[in-house]
């Protein structure tokens, strides 16, 4: 069967919000059942475009999630539009993993925060994600990891 690339779109958020929950189990993080919150939270967000979420799909099973938030905080130096990106949601079915899949959805992502004029992408890394993003560019600071995108 093909696997594609594509962005999420409605149609496929309950397959979506299933690996999300999967994703927060295995991470040990899930203690209450989020799917409604993650079901309000994703249709609005996914209809008003301020969510961005590329997915790896072989028929109707989604194998790997990427998803990105846009937020504008007040301009600070690094990001002097105060317009940054909240890295979420990265997950890759355990069967599929070290096969570049993070990496290709990490860079659609990427060029998404790159198009809306991101300045700074930031995410809470779990250690099993942290040389991932090590591998493109992100710091470490106290809480995140970050990745400064120049013009």
């Amino acid at each position: 069967m093909e696997r594609r690339m594509e962005r999420l779109t409605a149609d496929k958020l309950d397959a979506f919000i299933d690996l999300r929950l999967t994703q927060l189990k295995e991470e040990g993080t899930l203690e209450t059942d989020l799917r409604p919150a993650l079901e309000d939270y994703l249709h609005r967000h996914l209809a008003d475009g301020s969510f961005v979420s590329w997915i790896l799909t072989e028929g109707n099973r989604i194998l790997a999630t990427s998803g990105i938030s846009f937020v504008e905080k007040p301009p600070y130096p690094g990001a002097p539009n105060g317009r940054i990106g909240l890295l979420s949601c990265m997950y890759t079915d355990p069967a599929c993993r070290r096969q570049g899949i993070a990496s290709a959805l990490l860079e659609r992502i990427v060029a998404e925060a790159r198009a809306r004029d991101c300045r700074v992408i930031q995410i809470t890394a779990s250690r099993m994600g942290e040389k991932l993003y090590q591998s493109f560019g992100f710091v470490r600071h106290a809480r995140f990891f970050q990745l400064s995108l120049d013009k």
